[in-house]
């Protein structure tokens, strides 16, 4: 039983473990300490000093995000010293920095504009000292505005702690310090990954996704363009929390409802996709499983994961599944399949995914995702710009009467919402991989072990008399340790004691994707994951063979799982990168020992 202690906040007694901090001490006791640098999720840095209290009986300040609560202290945490001095931090902040509050895609969720309206700041009395700092706009995923930064190094602490990618890194000291890439050129010549966990981390809005919102409005309203609509598993989950719905509530009928009144011409579904690459996923993992060969079998539906294996694994390429990620397989679908069935000529539909991830950006431009003979996704919305779409359309989304949506291509199965949720491509392949290798289902379908917010999770499972192990990583430092694992066993004794291994590159899958709104705790991840869970649950089928719509596809276009048409459409391959691009090659080579040296540690 842990050690226990007991202080006073503000007068008011407080019993907490030790080891606490004065922050953790004081939203015990009901009271929240303003913080700018700060996040639940992170170490503290304690950069900007917003969170100082004072003591009774005893002088000076302490930051109350890093400071352990002791037994007996008597903690001060609102006094007119600390009030003017909380005031005087952000009056310096915001006077080093680009306030154009109203056209900020981080408007009303600013961390630093709530803390100015709290404190009564009033910037047009304030000298500003703003530097003019060029916008980066290197990266196909992700932009970065130097004028509205205030060092609170969360990005480089997601980035270099949690993901172990060291794209972003504070640079040189004191008045000097900068945050910015690796020989200052660009994220889009970095390791980014464009998994934009710094984009949900940053308290301002110095990060945020390309905006291709105004693209989507444009072709929505040119009568010449058909545009058809697909949108991911995790976004049904997370829409609701921003129209002040409970998190985890699933809104799917309203989502469709919102996208028909936006006006789209076709509303298609992720989670159909989603069936679909288990179909093909699942018959590849069986029948690598049959011939002992190239396993374990990887996923590869993240593609922020992707671009990390070809840039620090590219030896395990050939593990990775070449089944494409659902969206890519809805791409390719549209300007085929459907167009061949709509009688649309395919140069004429414009297909627009939305998606809870920023990396989607950058694999929907991938040169290889074009099978159809065209962009297979044209362009690619984030849960935050579907937001601001839906409030540009002026809908109350939150008593929007739910609707279905237009075509089978938006038929799913539970396995196929789940994606959403670490462990659930993981559990979804086994459901299937179990029937066809047993041609039956499986007694439960509930597969828990792989299920939960652990970074890392195992599973023995045994299908027709063989046992097969499966590992699930979420958050590419997780990623790594799985990882490292397999590449030893491989070089030192050739197999792995994997079959099979998910993995997505941001912490709690895709409910917790670099697309979602700001400032999402893991917490909040976990409570979006088990709302896909209850979704799965009530459905009437839970398994993607199950899917009749998918049956009707490879009955009508594919022919069978793994045929030579569905694996022209449906698959790819990948390749090594180098972690540095363009200008920057020639230094490439000592760049990526550095940063495999950094990561490493």
């Amino acid at each position: 039983m842990s050690e226990k202690i007991k202080l006073k906040i503000d007068g008011y007694e407080v019993e907490v473990e030790k080891g606490a901090t004065i922050l953790e001490a004081a939203k015990k006791a009901g009271v929240n300490i303003p913080t700018l640098c700060y996040h639940e999720d992170l170490d503290p840095s304690a950069a900007c000093g917003i969170c100082v209290v004072e003591f009774e009986n005893k002088g000076g300040y302490q930051r109350s995000c890093c400071t352990p609560a002791e037994e007996g202290m008597e903690v001060i945490t609102n006094s007119k010293t600390l009030r003017k001095r909380r005031k005087m931090i952000v009056e310096l902040t915001l006077s080093n920095h680009h306030v154009d509050c109203p056209s900020c895609a981080a408007d009303g969720k600013c961390e630093l504009q709530e803390l100015a309206n709290h404190f009564g700041v009033e910037t047009e009395a304030m000298p500003s000292v703003l530097e003019d700092k060029e916008k980066d706009k290197s990266s196909v995923a992700i932009e970065r505005d130097p004028e509205k930064c205030i060092l609170c190094g969360r990005c480089v602490e997601v980035c270099e702690n949690i993901q172990t990618v060291n794209a972003i890194e504070i640079t040189d000291r004191g008045f000097e310090a900068n945050i910015d890439t690796p020989f200052g050129y660009g994220i889009g010549e970095s390791p980014c990954i464009n998994c934009g966990q710094c984009i949900v981390y940053c308290p301002t809005g110095a990060l945020k996704e390309v905006d291709h919102l105004e693209k989507v409005w444009d072709a929505i309203l040119d009568e010449n363009k058909h545009v058809v609509v697909q949108e991911a598993p995790a976004i049904r989950a997370t829409l609701g929390e921003e129209f002040g719905m409970e998190i985890g509530n699933v809104t799917v009928g309203k989502m469709y409802a919102a996208l028909k009144r936006i006006g789209f011409d076709a509303i298609f579904d992720t989670n159909f996709s989603a069936d679909l690459t288990i179909m093909e996923e699942g018959t590849e993992v069986v029948g690598r499983i049959k011939e002992g060969k190239d396993l374990p079998v990887i996923t590869s539906c993240s593609p922020g994961w992707i671009k990390f294996m070809e840039e620090y694994y590219p030896e395990l390429a050939k593990n990775v599944s070449t089944a494409k990620s659902p969206q890519q397989m809805m791409g390719v679908l549209t300007k085929t399949y459907y167009a061949e069935k709509e009688g649309l000529d395919p140069k004429d539909i414009v297909s627009v995914s939305i998606m809870p991830c920023t990396a989607k950006k950058f694999e929907a431009q991938r040169p290889e995702m074009s099978d159809s003979g065209y962009q297979d996704v044209d362009y690619v919305l984030t849960t935050r710009e579907f937001v601001r779409m839906i409030k540009e359309a002026r809908l109350d989304f939150k008593n929007l009467e739910p609707q279905e949506p237009y075509h089978a291509l938006a038929d799913y199965t539970g396995a196929a919402t789940i994606f959403g949720a670490t462990g659930g491509v993981m559990e979804a392949a086994i459901r299937s991989a179990y029937y066809l290798l047993t041609d039956e289902d499986m007694d439960s379908l509930d597969v828990t072990p792989v299920r939960g917010m652990e970074g890392v999770k195992e599973a023995e499972l045994e299908i027709a008399g063989s046992k097969l192990k499966v590992a699930v990583a979420h958050g590419l430092g997780n990623a790594r340790k799985i990882l490292d694992k397999v590449k030893k066993q491989l070089e030192e004794n050739g197999e792995s004691e994997y079959a099979f291994v998910e993995i997505m590159a941001c912490p709690g899958g895709c409910v917790g994707g670099g697309g979602q709104p700001y400032h999402s705790s893991i917490a909040m991840r976990a409570r979006r994951g088990e709302g896909l869970y209850k979704e799965d649950s009530e459905l009437p089928e839970r398994a993607s063979h199950h899917n009749q719509a998918i049956l009707n596809l490879y009955e009508d276009f594919l022919g069978e799982p793994g045929s030579e048409k569905a694996h022209h459409l449906l698959h790819t391959n990948y390749f090594k990168r180098s972690v540095l691009t363009g200008k920057s090659i020639a230094k490439a080579t000592g760049a990526h020992e550095k940063h495999l040296e950094k990561a490493a540690e």
